[in-house]
């Protein structure tokens, strides 16, 4: 069998060595610089620290996230109807809950010891801060119950449920000393507000949770602008517009079935067609005047929940520079100049109301 060397990504068989490797011998030379060697334990080590500061990005990021969504679903409670709920404001976690590739690195990032059960996070101004909760604690025993070291957060949610807004007993761990305190939750809206990983800038809701990509904190500068991406996503399930969407869609798709039923008399088959494009159409009525709406209605929000909206409009000049076809292209969502400007005015409008110490509500037909 011929001898092959690789050559700029290509084999090259040596029985051809004396007309092509002439050829090719410049373009395969090595290196010239004596560079330092390596090794794997090295590249294992770097590998850790980047998840390690990964991670504690992502905490950090999950943090704030939380801090302001905690803000808009306290101030704007009474518009969430049916969907509230009582609140203590602090994320506990195990590591036995962690994925086993990245557990070493995560227990370094969040101070984790062994697997009992850890505060990783204190929502500021949430009755788990007001009661002297703090980041680091062992969480030992709700309510006299102690605190599994597994699936954690899926208990601890089940035992704030079943609670109910009566006052619940928290003791921690902390350097050895634990501490019996006495919570009083908070009701506040209740749908979740996630952080999700991710390289695109956006957010969305599906109605039963609002999902927040992690792109859009770099882009919002500010908390202020990020309760304006908190509080329109807010405003899209309290509006009911992820019902109204399947409603339209609905409505077309029936629309669009009538069509497919008269072709077929005429013996026609149109392969549901009309109903497809009926449910399409369906689907986009109204879009376009729902994120409008969303973006209003979400202002007030952050305003009633202590934020300045005023200025925080930048936040689609920025999404325009991220995203330049935003400038001119309207697809389900205005233009970020349109966004711009309606929000400049909704600005005005608020603080004209705060001015005359008017209610901060929106003006509804």
């Amino acid at each position: 069998m011929a001898q092959v060397r690789r050559c700029w990504g290509v084999d090259v068989s040596l029985r051809f060595a004396p007309a092509i490797m002439l050829l090719l011998a410049t373009g395969c030379a090595g290196p010239s610089t004596n560079i330092p060697k390596v090794s794997a334990n090295e590249i294992a080590s770097e590998k850790l620290q980047e998840q390690i500061f990964q991670i504690q990005k992502e905490t950090a990021d999950s943090a704030r996230l939380a801090n302001v969504a905690y803000r808009i679903e306290l101030a704007n409670r009474a518009d969430c109807r049916d969907k509230i709920g009582p609140r203590l404001g602090f994320y506990t976690i195990s590591s036995a809950d962690l994925p086993p590739d990245t557990r070493p690195a995560a227990m370094t990032a969040l101070n984790l010891v062994g697997d009992q059960p850890t505060i990783i996070n204190v929502v500021d101004g949430s009755p788990a801060a007001r009661a002297g909760i703090f980041r680091g604690d062992f969480l030992v025993t709700v309510n006299n119950e102690p605190v599994p070291n597994t699936k954690v957060a899926e208990w601890l949610n089940e035992q704030i449920k079943r609670n109910g807004v009566q006052p619940i007993n928290i003791t921690t761990a902390r350097a050895g000393q634990t501490r019996s305190t006495t919570i009083v939750p908070e009701v506040v809206c209740s749908t979740p507000v996630i952080l999700a990983t991710s390289d695109k800038i956006n957010a969305f809701t599906d109605g039963q949770k609002i999902v927040v990509y992690s792109r859009i904190l770099q882009v919002a500068q500010s908390d202020d602008e990020l309760a304006l991406v908190v509080g329109h996503e807010l405003a899209h399930v309290n509006m009911k517009h992820i019902e109204k969407h399947a409603q339209n869609q609905v409505a077309g798709a029936l629309g669009g079935a009538v069509l497919d039923v008269v072709f077929a008399l005429n013996r026609v088959n149109t392969g549901a067609a009309f109903s497809r494009t009926g449910g399409n159409i369906g689907a986009k009525a109204y879009s376009m005047d729902f994120e409008k709406e969303a973006d209003y209605v979400g202002a007030y929000y952050a305003a009633r929940a202590g934020y300045n909206v005023v200025g925080a409009e930048r936040l689609w000049r920025a999404m325009a520079q991220e995203n330049p076809k935003e400038m001119v292209y309207a697809g389900l969502h205005p233009t970020s100049p349109e966004r711009f400007v309606q929000m400049q005015k909704t600005t005005e409008e608020i603080v004209r109301k705060r001015q005359l110490n008017q209610p901060l509500s929106p003006e509804m037909m």
